[in-house]
């Protein structure tokens, strides 16, 4: 890409941008009717004209019915779509809305409804706009959550949500650059108020941007942490594959399919983050109230290792049968005889 952050996207840069999507058969676009989603459906109807054969496209808006402005917006995408030869469906999202945490429920049931639409359309891949900006902004409200190093590796380029794959060909990309595409091609995007209400965390910390570019911490040089912290967590998978299948040859394997054991003595002196991963991916596994979180895998490691430091402190002639018991996520985890065990935890007593 470029290095000027305010000139539009050309037609060369955009075949670049959405080669791996050349031979798909049918692709959902995501439209709010936004900068970001607007140009992103500007370019790839002009990506896929350039084209002999292209994959279908649909464009589809979710409409939150949070905003009395959004069923208008979606009428103007559909507009727009019409005028680049495209097929649009506006989705909306029904019911009663929660009183809190209203980004993130808007968040799922926006995939949902896209992955609702894929299926619909004969597709399998929802292309998104996220763009460097917005990668900037994920890796800094995942750090002040504390997040390990898979989610400070922020957004992928393509990953699976709700059964169908999600793809940000624009990841790369600054928001400046799709702003500067749209102003080109003279077309208007519409503005969300709420992307800077102050009572939601992303304004509150998209705010604090300047002042971080000010001592080099722009967009760029975070979405460059997080590329860095994606290979990082790639390579400690990895070596979590390999520790795994290790555990297994030392006696892991004995314990039932419905189960997973890992030997003390080897499990006990592989890295801290190692033995979290392994916790993490049985406990996931077999639990029933997941995903885990990690700073409650982090305690029953600390649990684990003083569990094993106080059976190494007793006389060895008449170990307890049971040296530690907790359930976390669904999961039963329990050490005796040797082995960590991880199983699914039985039902609450009361539930069904």
């Amino acid at each position: 890409m470029r290095d000027d952050d305010n000139s539009p996207i050309s037609v060369q840069e955009a075949k670049v941008l959405f080669a791996d999507c050349k031979a798909l058969p049918a692709i959902v676009l995501a439209v709010s009717g936004g900068p970001d989603s607007l140009a992103l459906m500007w370019l790839m109807a002009r990506w896929r004209r350039a084209l002999a054969r292209g994959p279908r496209l649909v464009a589809v808006t979710v409409d939150h019915a949070l905003r009395a402005e959004a069923a208008r917006e979606a009428r103007d995408v559909k507009r727009l779509a019409r005028t680049l030869d495209l097929e649009h469906r506006t989705l909306r999202w029904a019911g009663e809305k929660p009183k809190s945490g209203v980004p993130a429920a808007a968040r799922a049931a926006r995939y949902r409804l896209l992955a609702k639409a894929a299926r619909a359309a004969g597709a399998r891949h929802v292309v998104t706009a996220h763009t460097r900006d917005d990668q900037a902004e994920t890796l800094l409200m995942r750090l002040v959550r504390g997040s390990g190093i898979a989610g400070l590796s922020a957004m992928a380029r393509e990953s699976e949500r709700d059964g169908v794959l999600l793809v940000r060909p624009l990841l790369a990309v600054p928001k400046s650059r799709l702003i500067a595409t749209l102003n080109k091609a003279n077309i208007a995007f519409a503005d969300d108020p709420t992307n800077r209400d102050p009572s939601f965390t992303r304004p509150r910390l998209r705010a604090l941007l300047p002042a971080l570019a000010e001592e080099g911490g722009d967009a760029r040089a975070l979405a460059r942490l997080a590329t860095r912290l994606a290979r990082a967590n790639t390579a400690v998978e990895v070596l979590t594959d390999g520790a795994e299948r290790y555990l297994a040859l030392k006696g892991g394997a004995a314990v039932a399919a419905n189960a997973r054991g890992f030997d003390i003595d080897a499990f006990r002196v592989l890295p801290d983050e190692i033995r979290l991963r392994l916790l993490m991916r049985a406990i996931n596994r077999f639990g029933h109230e997941g995903p885990a979180e990690l700073g409650k895998v982090e305690a029953l490691l600390e649990q684990l290792d003083r569990s094993f430091a106080q059976a190494r402190g007793r006389s060895q002639s008449k170990p307890p049968a049971r040296q530690l018991k907790r359930t976390l996520a669904g999961a039963l985890v329990s050490v005796s005889r040797g082995l960590v065990r991880i199983e699914a935890a039985p039902p609450r007593r009361g539930s069904r």
